[in-house]
């Protein structure tokens, strides 16, 4: 069907009476049926926008709802209907309200009056649920008290209704227990539940009996889908003192459509913690530990029968249904939530062994499933049984378990058991993030993209390993042997097998004893390197070399005690060096470097037998071992090489050590810069300016290891450094003047940027590094900044790099107040600059941002002087850029611009700018934040927010502020900025009433000590701000929470009274009626 203006416009005037719907089903049928993009498509999507921003769109839902023949077009309107309701609600007169209500409630009602049109209109329920919801959050139970009586009353008259009923009354504890945070104001959320607690009855009999008494299948199962909802927050009563446990034991749990329903209630029920019952007598403690007990016995009762503990789970778990997996993932949760929070009821009765028993070969079972997910689970509980073991092992002074020491306590019970539980868990062990070569398709390949969830899973893994390990180094030694061995002489050799065990190997490390540790690692690399000679084939190679590397990594306490095997290994990484293989060299890199880091004082030292440190042997072979790297492999190379210098503690030693390392690159250096200067056009070339960058970034691996003795290299290359970075900034604004912007992302230009940034890199490392020689870095600086500054404020902004804000920043923050001189130079060289560069939008030179605030904020630690010298309109402007970056919708750079703008907050109590700061912008910078931290959209910076803003109440109530806010002012200045802000409130929301800005006002101030509580606050304000509100303010409770505020003021108060010099000498003081003096606080 074709669609006219006519049409469209008809159906946007709303003053007519109604429209006609079968057109709005064609606009709606184009935005969801036409193919993306087109104009049928576009001109839907502006209409539909058009219509539902209309004020008065939800007065045509009912129309639509009752003519629509297309389903899409109800649910649009129901949408419509559920955000006026959500927003608008209180605005509108009763009768409309009722009317609403009332027609929703009819819907429902309808389209449940039948299975099959329960089946049939699931989706549009779904959507009527939901608003329904959204009604009762307003109306119940104050303009609506009958409501539970009501829904309870109509279920049992239809088991259709009474199924949509009981998703209803989901819903709403959803809403209310689960999604309230930021949803509805504390205090309203609060009574809510209060409400639905002791109303509670009704809902609970009407579940028993569709549990007891029904017969359809979907009604069972959405009660018990209902049941669970309520499980976590229902009276405990409910729990224990009823039927309930029994039917879902007896009645449910052994049929199949009901089983993995029930084993979730069951689930939840066992979770529940013991301080849930802490204030009950220990009569009804030990009530409710029996019903725990008779839970688990009945259910395990039923297990048995369902899934015999023969059953070889692991095998038939890839050719199971879904629901048969669904099964295994519940029965997981059961046991391991009912064992972590009541296993010590079976641990304690010996009588009860045999149930233990079988819980615990069901947990072993599942364990070996080979699913990521029911691994998680199990793993969660087997870590924490091991935890607990080894904290009592500890605790009692038993230490670890050794053969000829009899274990004692809970060990006695698992110690079998563990042994199991270590084989499955070494057999799943996930791969660590060093490991670079993983299997795909039946061969290892070099792995690019970091699978984060398998890092943390190892994590996870690893430190449930070493728990096991402690308490028997012994058997975990065992297992690991026989493992190996078995993989060794074939019968089970796989990459699968060799890779977890040796992950699992290398989790390990520290765990035993030195001695032991020495005979089990030694075998375990002799073993492997044998493995390595006798498999034929390169995969077979690459995939034992890597494991080969990833083991030694891990054992640096090893390698230190032992030079020769050290220096073996080394050397073997080496060779591996030379390997062609995907990810070889990769891993023999970051091998190397990890060893270099971690036993670097190995090698500056003369081992015995030795003519030479070992480090100076591999700086003479340097060039042979990385003759087959990448650069990007061989700058890794030089990292190690410096973390070894580093260790040196003789500073002449040290710096005869780095010489001797940049004595290859600085030959090649000193070769370039010579051809330079006798043809000039030698840096047009791409592989010269390629041979500088990696030069550089080789520098960089060196001096971000030994920093100080780095400063002789740094003084042999600065000068010729900076004339370089002059030249290749020449070179690149003339490009972009000859050809424009374009020209940026050619190669040529992009690596002269390269050379440039990372010649700042190298300066930027040594200014962060704490031991690096300030009068050195003095020296050095005017040069630095004489080049830097005038280059990046004169070049076109395409030109400039923003790794200048950050080598300025890192300068600013390590020379400080040496650098005041030049600080008015240095921020009028880099501020305007970089403000026009990025203040048009959020998008253009986004890399500039983050370093901007960051070198900002750099100042402002440093020294707030030089805003002194600055006009009135020059301070706005720095505050304007502070503030916009607040506004950013990258998350770092408004955090960064936050944490500037409290740093500036604090300078400024004692600045000599103080005055120019709080007189005249100090509400300005109030007004501004407050309104970012009242938009949805800033959200997620609402920490930053809180901590900003409570800092600035703080800041008026206790009198650091002493300069008057206003000109002219005759008042406190507590009393201007309450006067402010609920101006400011009333202006941009004017739907509040004068007693909500008050008990928000209040809040601010009595709050602004309590991080969390203030934090709340606001988010109680943004919640009120979404809804439109009438003269009825009873659902805020406003008398409640001002009570609430002022007894929270008091606490604060009296908190601050009792450090002495805490509150304002000089501040007011009045008395109560009592006589007793209160703290007051005037500007």
């Amino acid at each position: 069907m074709s669609l006219t203006e006519e049409q469209a416009a008809q159906l946007l005037d709303f003053e007519q009476a109604s429209i006609d719907v079968s057109v709005l089903d064609t606009i709606v049928r184009f935005f969801y049926e036409s193919r993306p993009g087109c104009p049928e498509q576009k001109m839907a999507e502006q209409i539909m926008k058009q219509f539902q921003e209309h004020p008065d769109a939800w007065m045509r839902a009912s129309q639509i709802l009752q003519e629509s023949q297309y389903p899409s077009t109800k649910y649009f309107a129901l949408n419509i209907l559920k955000d006026v309701i959500r927003t608008k609600w209180k605005l509108l007169p009763e009768e409309q309200t009722e009317g609403i209500r009332n027609f929703i409630v009819s819907m429902t009602i309808e389209a449940s009056k039948d299975f099959e049109s329960l089946q049939e209109n699931r989706v549009l329920l779904s959507k009527l649920n939901a608003v329904l919801v959204q009604i009762l959050k307003q109306q119940w139970p104050q303009q609506w008290p009958s409501f539970i009586t009501d829904i309870v009353g109509a279920s049992r008259t239809s088991e259709p209704l009474c199924q949509n009923n009981l998703e209803i009354l989901k819903l709403l504890s959803e809403e209310i227990f689960d999604y309230s945070k930021g949803q509805i104001v504390q205090v309203k959320a609060q009574h809510l539940k209060d409400a639905l607690c002791q109303e509670f009855g009704p809902i609970y009999e009407l579940c028993e009996f569709v549990l007891e008494n029904a017969g359809e299948p979907t009604l069972i199962n959405q009660a018990l889908q209902t049941m669970l909802r309520f499980l976590s927050w229902i009276p405990i009563g409910y729990v224990f003192e009823t039927n309930l446990i029994n039917l879902l034991v007896t009645r449910f749990l052994n049929v199949p459509i009901f089983r993995n329903s029930t084993l979730e209630c069951l689930a939840e029920i066992a979770a529940l913690p013991g301080d849930a019952v802490a204030d009950i007598p220990m009569d009804d403690l030990q009530s409710i530990q029996a019903k725990q007990l008779q839970l688990l016995q009945g259910a395990l009762k039923q297990l048995v029968e369902m899934l015999p503990p023969s059953t070889d789970v692991a095998g038939m778990w890839h050719t199971a249904s879904m629901e048969e997996q669904g099964f295994i993932r519940m029965l997981a949760l059961f046991l391991t939530s009912w064992l972590k929070q009541h296993g010590q009821l079976l641990e304690a009765d010996p009588s009860l062994r045999e149930t233990h028993d079988i819980c615990m070969n069901y947990a072993l079972m599942i364990s070996t499933v080979a699913d990521k997910e029911l691994f998680k689970i199990m793993l969660e509980y087997w870590s924490t049984l091991a935890g607990s073991l080894y904290s009592e092992a500890t605790a009692c002074g038993t230490g670890m378990f050794t053969p000829n020491h009899e274990p004692k306590y809970r060990y006695d019970l698992y110690h079998d058991l563990l042994s199991t539980v270590r084989s499955v868990i070494i057999s799943q062990m996930p791969k660590p993030e060093e490991v670079l070569i993983v299997e795909v398709d039946g061969e290892p390949v070099r792995e690019f993209a970091k699978d984060t969830d398998t890092i943390e899973l190892y994590k996870a893994v690893r430190i449930t390993l070493v728990y096991l390990t402690h308490l028997d180094p012994y058997d975990t030694n065992r297992i690991m042997r026989d493992m190996l061995a078995r993989i060794v002489d074939g019968s089970q050799y796989s990459w699968h097998n060799l890779n977890t065990l040796c992950w699992a190997i290398g989790s390990i490390s520290g765990t035993m004893s030195v001695d032991d540790e020495k005979k089990f690692l030694v075998q375990v690399i002799r073993e492997l390197l044998g493995l390595c000679e006798a498999r034929r084939g390169k995969n077979h190679k690459a995939v034992i070399a890597a494991n080969i590397m990833y083991v030694v990594g891990q054992y640096p306490r090893f390698l230190r005690m032992h030079w020769k095997f050290l220096k073996t290994v080394v050397n073997k990484l080496f060779e591996f060096m030379h390997e062609e293989h995907d990810g070889v060299q990769d891993m023999a890199c970051d091998t190397f470097i990890k060893i270099a880091t971690k036993c670097k004082q190995m090698f500056v030292m003369q081992q015995l037998g030795e003519t030479k440190p070992f480090v100076i042997e591999i700086i003479d072979n340097m060039g042979r071992t990385t003759q087959d790297l990448t650069q990007q492999q061989i700058q890794t190379f030089f990292k190690a090489v410096g973390h070894m210098i580093s260790a040196q503690t003789d500073p002449e030693q040290q710096t005869a050590l780095v010489q001797h390392l940049m004595a290859l690159p600085n030959s090649m250096w000193s070769r370039t810069m010579q051809a330079v200067q006798e043809q000039p056009d030698q840096l047009m070339d791409q592989a010269t300016l390629k041979q500088l960058v990696h030069f550089f970034r080789c520098n960089y691996a060196v001096a971000s290891t030994v920093s100080a003795a780095f400063m002789v290299q740094l003084q042999h290359i600065f000068n010729d450094s900076m004339l370089l970075y002059r030249t290749m900034s020449q070179h690149i604004s003339s490009a972009i003047a000859q050809s424009g912007e374009s020209v940026t992302k050619q190669p040529l230009v992009r690596t002269m940027r390269a050379v440039r940034r990372d010649i700042l890199r190298v300066l930027e490392v040594l200014y962060q590094r704490a031991d690096t020689s300030q009068e050195e870095l003095e020296a050095l600086t005017p040069t630095l900044l004489e080049h830097v500054l005038s280059d990046y404020s004169e070049t076109v902004p395409q030109s400039r790099e923003s790794t200048v804000l950050s080598v300025v920043a890192e300068c600013v923050s390590r020379l400080g107040q040496s650098l005041l001189p030049a600080m008015g130079d240095i921020f009028q060289h880099l501020f305007e600059p970089t403000v026009d560069m990025i203040k048009e939008d959020f998008e253009t030179f986004p890399e500039f941002r983050r370093p901007f605030f960051a070198w900002l904020g750099a100042v402002v630690n440093c020294t707030t002087d030089v805003f002194s010298d600055l006009s009135p309109e020059q301070f706005k402007t720095v505050l304007d850029a502070i503030i916009w970056g607040c506004r950013h919708p990258q998350r770092d750079v408004a955090e960064c611009s936050l944490k500037v703008l409290r740093n500036l907050m604090t300078a400024a109590g004692s600045a000599t700018f103080k005055q120019l700061f709080f007189q005249n912008f100090f509400l300005e910078v109030l007004q501004q934040i407050l309104l970012i931290a009242t938009d949805p959209q800033y959200a997620a910076n609402m920490v930053q927010h809180t901590a900003l803003l409570s800092q600035m109440f703080f800041l008026v109530e206790n009198g650091t502020i002493d300069v008057p806010l206003q000109e002219g002012q005759t008042s406190a200045n507590v009393d201007v900025v309450r006067s402010f802000v609920g101006s400011l409130l009333k202006e941009n929301f004017p739907h509040f009433a004068d007693e909500q800005v008050s008990v928000i006002v209040d809040g601010f101030f009595a709050y602004d000590q309590s991080p969390g509580e203030f934090k709340n606050h606001l988010r109680d304000l943004i919640v009120q701000a979404k809804e439109m509100a009438s003269g009825d303010l009873g659902d805020l409770f406003l008398t409640e929470r001002a009570d609430q505020l002022k007894e929270a003021q008091e606490r604060k108060m009296k908190r601050l009274a009792a450090i002495p010099g805490m509150l304002n000498p000089h501040s007011d003081v009045s008395k109560d009626k009592n006589g007793i003096m209160s703290p007051g606080f005037s500007s």
